[in-house]
């Protein structure tokens, strides 16, 4: 696509920025963006200002239409970006102005925490597949976030856990704020070799005020159902290298955890380590990595969010943290939940290649897991089991793509032990045109068991120590602009297991269809209504019913960044032998009162199971969080849920969890965070027939410092402490503390 020559209104902001610039927000009417992207002349500081004489022969682009809530209309507010490359980096510049830059939301954040900040970025398609894409954005005090956007991932989309090597400032001024980026090409993959590359662009500034604005350099209509497809093309950078693009990061952990078992005994250490390790990360060709792990430190440096798996027969989940696992981890995505990487416990060594070919995807893992660990699957519940055995582990995936419209895959996950081992092998198959997608997997697994993994499964889905079995789905999704259809079925057999991924339910059939529809009210204050209802029906293998359930939704938009939803269920569900009603309502919501606050609340009301007791009774649960900045670096949250049984008479349970901290920024690097995580379960002893605890309390607290010069390069230095209490240590007692320090240096030779 040819560049579009810039007007000469826009010449005159760019050389110098007057008030009557700044007050203009129309862009062109007919405004198309593309072009070629210029090798620029002279030298780039990245200060985040815009004074060196290399932008005056860069591309000149305008983030010129708001999508969201817009409808392709002009953006409120106006944004010129420059575009350039030299030999090794991709340079992008926004000039973001504002005519009231005092509301300009701009916070002290750490990595990938500043999304509801007022920010600018830069969207990349670089192998213009419209398949994955790069989205680097920074706050105007050049705080950066990075995502990978995985179109093929409809249950997420954008994940925030790869961080890339690049450089960003940014600085407010008096008529908005300026912010530059330096984007290595060793950062990026893309097709090598001396031809031009055309990479798919997208030029985005969020603009947070009453609602929350996304404006873009293009106009997206709102029935696309592929985002990266609305991208404008952008030509130029022939024969662009990533260099050597080797990265050695040496890792030193030392930490020293104590724990005992009752108050006044005294301490133990449970483990003192000094543990150094090595990461190798190589891209032999642009459109290639390779990695290597020793002795990999994979521990974590802030804790998960705290879960009370409470009235719940299934495992929780908890995301991935670990960097080895978390980069190119896209690549590995399928339908199904065949690779959780967390169930790689504790790994002596990884090896891991990613990379694509002229038409298609492919990654590869290969480790050595010091211990194994089973998510011990049911058709009702399932739950971790760790085995004392070392497991060799190997990983496959590949997806060839046949069309700009279809892509077939397959995928492979084989862990074997001494007397255990489970493979699972599979298809899969994805087309998307327009409104309509249809997706389709297949998958088989063969799987040997020691006695004590057999014994957690055994029952419904009996005893066999080889069991085997396949799952499928397959999936229909229409969506227009104001209409939306899906339809799918899941059949997963006794037999099927799925070691290495998240899939804790087996035994089972589901068919789902629902709908909706979504109405638009530009410039109101309630400005979208979306309404769905589905209906599903769940069977046993051996065709017991398990659940037959309705429910609907209204969700609205509206002032203050506002999101309040309404919600039904009905349903019949099955336990321990019996069918019962289960039923409830519930309302959900969350604003903005001023840019630096959120709050929100969730409330659920209805007739519930009490699992435990196998019988039903009215559950009430509450929950509230929000967040709050405290001038430029200071940041609070809070998440607390409290949930209540009652039935025959009485108050069967009450629990409540607290998800509590803050952080304080002091500087783009440097972070204090304290957490605070809590939780507390009673019963009514006398209302259950077994005997349960009457009073359980935990609390825990884990401050954590570091120094980040980037993402490879840090000093985490941090400690915690736990204590708890129940029926039989009536008191709370310290129970366990930790110090650690890590430390991590990215090499670049």
């Amino acid at each position: 696509m040819s560049s579009l020559r810039p007007a000469p209104l826009l010449f005159a902001c760019l050389l110098a920025v007057s008030a009557p610039c700044a007050a203009q927000t129309m862009a062109p009417a007919e405004y198309v963006p593309g072009g070629r992207i210029p090798l620029l002349q002279g030298d780039i500081a990245i200060d985040g200002k815009l004074d060196e004489a290399a932008w005056d022969g860069a591309l000149v682009q305008e983030v010129a239409y708001d999508i969201q809530p817009g409808d392709n209309t002009p953006a409120p507010v106006r944004t010129i970006v420059r575009l350039g490359y030299t030999a090794d980096a991709l340079y992008v510049a926004f000039h973001a102005l504002d005519e009231k830059p005092g509301e300009i939301l701009a916070h002290l954040r750490d990595r990938d925490a500043a999304f509801s900040d007022d920010w600018v970025g830069v969207f990349l398609d670089t192998f213009d597949d419209q398949r994955r894409g790069y989205e680097l954005i920074v706050n105007p005090l050049g705080v950066q976030g990075d995502l990978i956007r995985d179109e093929a991932n409809s249950e997420n989309q954008e994940d925030a856990s790869w961080d890339g090597l690049w450089s960003s400032a940014g600085q407010l001024t008096a008529e908005g704020y300026d912010v530059e980026m330096r984007i290595p090409f060793s950062t990026l993959r893309f097709r090598g070799g001396p031809q031009d590359q055309r990479w798919g662009i997208s030029l985005f500034r969020n603009w947070p005020r009453d609602k929350r604005h996304q404006l873009t350099s293009h106009k997206s209509p709102r029935d696309s159902n592929c985002f990266p497809c609305t991208w404008a093309k952008y030509e130029g950078m022939a024969g662009v290298e990533q260099g050597r693009n080797l990265e050695i990061v040496p890792t030193l952990t030392v930490g020293q955890t104590q724990s005992r078992d009752a108050a006044g005994t005294a301490w133990r250490s449970d483990d003192t380590s000094i543990e150094p390790g090595l990461d190798v990360s190589w891209a032999p060709s642009p459109a290639m990595t390779l990695n290597a792990t020793l002795n990999p430190d994979f521990s974590q440096v802030e804790t998960d969010q705290l879960q009370l798996n409470f009235n719940d027969s299934f495992a929780l989940f908890f995301p991935e943290k670990r960097p080895f696992f978390l980069e190119g981890a896209d690549y590995f995505n399928s339908q199904f939940d065949v690779l959780y990487t967390r169930q790689i416990a504790d790994p002596d060594f990884g090896l891991r290649t990613t990379g694509r070919t002229g038409s298609g995807a492919y990654g590869a893992i290969v480790a050595r897991d010091a211990t194994t660990l089973v998510l011990v699957p049911g058709v009702l519940g399932s739950d971790f089991v760790q085995l004392d055995q070392k497991a060799d582990v190997a990983v496959g995936r590949y997806r060839y793509d046949l069309s700009k419209h279809t892509s077939v895959g397959v995928i492979g996950t084989f862990r074997e032990g001494d007397d255990y081992a489970n493979n699972v092998a599979g298809v899969d198959a994805r087309w998307q045109d327009g409104a309509h997608t249809a997706t389709a997997q297949i998958l088989r697994s063969e799987s040997e068991y020691p006695a004590e993994i057999v014994d957690a499964y055994s029952g419904e889905l009996g005893a066999d120590a080889t069991p085997s079995g396949t799952a499928w789905r397959a999936e229909y999704v229409f969506s227009n602009r104001n209409w939306n259809f899906d339809t799918w079925h899941i059949d997963i057999d006794p037999g099927f297991r799925a070691d290495l991924g998240f899939m804790g339910q087996v035994g089972y059939d589901k068919s789902l269809v629902g709908g909706g529809y979504t109405w638009y009210r530009d410039d109101r204050p309630i400005n979208r209504i979306d309404w769905y209802a589905d209906f599903d029906i769940t069977d046993r293998f051996d065709g017991q019913l398990l659940e037959r359930e309705f429910e609907s939704s209204l969700k609205f938009r509206g002032p203050m960044q506002s999101t309040f939803s309404l919600h039904g269920m009905t349903r019949k569900r099955y336990w321990e032998g019996t069918l019962f009603d289960e039923h409830y309502v519930d309302i959900n919501g969350e604003f903005r009162p001023t840019g630096n606050v959120l709050l929100g609340a969730y409330a659920n009301v209805g007739t519930m199971i009490d699992l435990l007791a196998v019988e039903t009774g009215r559950r009430e649960l509450v929950e509230l969080w929000g967040n709050a900045s405290i001038g430029r670096g200071l940041s609070l949250n809070w998440d607390i849920l409290h949930q209540r049984m009652r039935r025959d008479g009485g108050t069967a349970f009450e629990a409540t969890v607290l998800n509590a901290g803050g952080s304080w920024q002091f500087d783009p690097r440097q972070r204090l965070r304290l957490t605070l995580q809590g939780s507390e379960v009673q019963r009514d002893p006398s209302l259950y027939a077994e005997v349960v605890n009457e009073t359980a309390r935990d609390w825990a607290t884990q401050l954590v410092y570091s120094y980040k010069v980037n993402p490879r390069t840090a000093v985490y230095a941090g400690a915690s402490y736990g204590a708890f209490m129940d029926d039989d240590h009536p008191d709370l007692f310290g129970n366990t503390r930790s110090v650690f320090l890590k430390i991590t240096y990215g090499w670049q030779p």
